[in-house]
């Protein structure tokens, strides 16, 4: 479009005012530079849009045509930024979460209950997955905010760190081994393991440390679910590697007990990840503020 939008605002102003001077007034310019956007709309488009008299002007036949077309377009533009400042004053919108189903629970319940409580109109979105999955999806522009466990490549994202984890080793209270005995790598390595799928980003990085230590795990069980490593190490299927912040209360109950070791493998940073080449909308901002402020 070569006429530049400032002249359709001058001329929808004229036409709903009947009178350039009255129409000047309005927009806070001269009435000289009413007349020359007007002349200038016309010669653009090589037709009169304006009959003019001493009582003022009227649209011609091109011109009413035409101003229908305006109206209905800037009365558009002024809706879509009526909905922009909605959504800057949190009025509505959307905000879409990746995180895990156990991050979520065990983590993100209270900051979503507290911000849906204060932001009742944004559309609260959560997308499950494992860390490699929501970052992805982040990456992908599909959610707006990503909780991640150590994410691999930093450099591209803004991180927040929010608790950390601890890999440890449980079994059934009444399970056949020593709990008193402190145990080694490769004492944990023989026993019937039970662990998550390859996939999972915690079995990825406990396997890299045993194999750091020269040691490969060959679990009996692979499982694609955290609450079904507890419930098959509390009937004595083996000994679960688990993170220890999301089995605690098992741990409190006495239903699985801790293996103690004799070494500690290096905790992870669970951090909220968004990308530094996009600014996070106005809900995005507000809800990591509301996590920042409670960590």
């Amino acid at each position: 479009m070569s006429v530049k939008l400032e002249l359709y605002r001058i001329f929808k102003e004229v036409a709903e005012a009947g009178n350039i001077s009255v129409a000047a007034r309005n927009l806070y310019i001269s009435q000289s530079a009413v007349s020359q956007s007007v002349k200038q709309l016309e010669n653009e488009l090589q037709v009169r849009l304006f009959s003019r008299s001493p009582r003022g002007v009227t649209l011609t036949s091109e011109g009413q045509l035409l101003y229908e077309y305006v109206r209905s377009a800037i009365s558009l533009l002024e809706t879509g930024e009526d909905k922009i400042s909605q959504t800057r004053e949190l009025l509505m919108g959307d905000l879409v979460i990746g995180a895990s189903d156990t991050v979520t629970s065990w983590f993100l319940l209270p900051y979503l209950e507290s911000f849906h409580k204060e932001y009742p109109a944004i559309r609260l979105q959560i997308t499950s997955g494992r860390s490699q999955k929501v970052l992805g999806l982040l990456k992908s522009g599909k959610v707006d905010i990503a909780f991640a466990s150590s994410p691999s490549d930093p450099a591209n994202l803004s991180t927040w760190p929010c608790f950390d984890t601890h890999a440890v080793f449980v079994a059934s209270a009444n399970y056949p081994c020593d709990f008193d005995h402190v145990y080694t790598l490769e004492e944990i390595a023989r026993f019937p393991l039970i662990l998550l799928e390859r996939k999972a980003s915690s079995r990825v990085f406990l396997e890299q440390f045993f194999l750091q230590n020269g040691l490969s795990l060959h679990p009996e069980i692979e499982l694609s679910s955290r609450g079904l490593l507890i419930k098959l190490a509390r009937i004595g299927l083996g000994v679960a590697g688990v993170t220890r912040e999301f089995v605690q209360p098992a741990l409190d109950s006495g239903a699985i007990r801790l293996l103690k070791t004799n070494f500690q493998i290096p905790a992870r940073s669970v951090d909220m990840c968004t990308l530094k080449s996009v600014s996070p909308t106005a809900a995005a901002e507000r809800f990591m503020a509301l996590v920042k402020a409670g960590n």
